[in-house]
């Protein structure tokens, strides 16, 4: 009973760990400006029913404010 114990609160710390690691993630993700879209070499993404996105050399792809 006690390894039950044990093995759930473990169960329990890695999850929460990993609720907060992809909310971290997700919020880590600003919005740029066309500008600085533009300034930082990147170019300007029109995505049907989603809005505008950056296309940024490195990969990534923030969304337009």
């Amino acid at each position: 009973m006690r390894m039950r114990r044990i093995l759930g609160l473990a169960l329990a710390a890695a999850t929460l760990a990993g609720m907060s690691a992809v909310g971290a993630a997700a919020a880590s993700s600003p919005s740029i400006s066309r500008d600085d879209c533009t300034a930082a070499g990147g170019h300007v993404v029109a995505r049907p029913y989603a809005g505008e996105t950056c296309a940024l050399p490195d990969g990534t792809t923030p969304p337009i404010t």
